[in-house]
């Protein structure tokens, strides 16, 4: 059903959502509140649904520690996907290796030993390996210094506004830091965008030159579900956890910064993950490329287009709500061609329990060409006559 607000050029569409077994409505409270921690920020992100369920200090500036190694990975990552290295390409660590400190985490990497890169990303990874780290930087950039700066464009690129690298291990720097929520985007690219590699970060454990290292990670012992990501700790960044886990193919993101012990890192963590998967549901409202709404075109080849999502669109609700969620569809008239497939024609907004609750853009499903001269001076004769009648 669609009805033109007077005095308004934005076509309102009111959709039912019987098919989807409820009718939508805003944004109530979860029954259950969330935790509070002592850890100076932190934040649980919903994976599926591109939700934050909790934050607090989650856009303060904090010394990443070792963290920082999630981007490390993540160029390199990248540079083998693009043929710059393949994880069966074998180095030797150079005799003038940058020096790691016994205080420091190292994969134990010898002077003048041949080393994969399969080697160095369990060594940077499971064992949070500094001479790891240092020898990826140098391999895939160059540099070490060319390393960094590759590090704070990509951060750009990912959307990581808070964030700047001073170099590829996470020791302390004034200009290196990042955000919980900075840190969540990153998280969710290295699973988003290189799920083959992924299942590194879920081991317990990894030998190299006959040396057994347990991955500092207890969530992977506390939590069943647990199968990730990255710990960190200095002295002035506290220990830092983010944290991943995955239940009926659901995934959260958990980020803790400044906890004051390993044992709070990861009890905090793991609260956060319950309260997540306990107090709210995951929902599928649309299929990529479902049609939302057929709308109406204007001198073009076509007299409609379909509108929807570019990929399925999930939402996470608190649970028990989602008779309360309602959605009202806006496409701004007239919608003339020529259209683009992708481009942006209108908003799903969304209100649980009468607030509003969420909003995301509606993209036509298809191109639509403009029409010949003829098609388009009718078009135009119709909409001068639309303009000027009565509602």
């Amino acid at each position: 059903m669609q009805t033109l607000i007077p005095g308004n050029p934005v076509m309102k569409s009111i959709l039912s959502f019987i098919c989807l077994l409820a009718s939508f409505a805003s944004l109530a409270e979860p029954l259950e509140q969330a935790p509070v921690l002592d850890a100076r920020s932190y934040l649980l992100y919903d994976f599926s649904s591109n939700q934050i369920l909790v934050s607090h200090n989650a856009d303060e500036r904090m010394e990443p520690a070792s963290l920082t190694k999630l981007m490390t990975a993540y160029l390199t990552f990248s540079a083998i996907r693009q043929g710059k290295l393949n994880l069966n390409q074998g180095f030797t660590v150079p005799l003038d290796a940058p020096r790691v400190t016994s205080g420091e985490s190292r994969m134990l990497l010898k002077p003048g030993q041949t080393v994969t890169v399969d080697e160095l990303l369990h060594g940077l990874i499971v064992q949070s390996g500094n001479d790891a780290a240092n020898l990826l930087a140098i391999e895939v950039g160059g540099t070490e210094t060319q390393f960094v700066a590759m590090m704070n464009r990509e951060a750009l690129r990912l959307g990581m506004k808070n964030t700047h690298f001073a170099n590829p291990v996470g020791m302390p720097d004034a200009e290196h830091y990042s955000t919980a929520y900075d840190l969540a985007i990153l998280a969710a690219a290295v699973v988003r965008d290189f799920p083959e590699y992924y299942p590194i970060f879920k081991l317990r454990e990894y030998t190299f030159n006959n040396v057994s290292q347990a991955n500092r990670n207890r969530l992977l012992w506390l939590d069943p579900y647990a199968d990730g990501m990255k710990t960190g700790h200095t002295e002035t960044a506290g220990f830092c956890l983010v944290g991943s886990a995955l239940r009926d193919k659901r995934r959260l993101i958990s980020v803790v910064l400044g906890a004051a012990s390993d044992s709070e890192r990861a009890s905090d963590s793991q609260k956060l993950l319950n309260y997540g998967f306990q107090t709210f549901d995951a929902v599928r409202l649309y299929q990529n490329s479902q049609p939302v709404i057929h709308v109406r075109v204007w001198k073009g080849t076509e007299s409609h287009v379909d509108l929807g999502f570019r990929r399925d669109l999930v939402l996470t609700i608190p649970k028990g709500q989602f008779a309360q969620l309602k959605a009202s569809v806006e496409t701004h008239q007239p919608i003339i061609a020529p259209i683009e497939s992708g481009q942006q024609l209108g908003i799903l907004r969304l209100t649980l329990a009468g607030k509003p609750y969420a909003q995301f853009p509606l993209l036509a499903l298809d191109s639509v060409a403009q029409a010949n001269v003829f098609s388009r001076g009718w078009d135009s004769i119709r909409l001068l006559i639309r303009k000027y009648s009565p509602l």
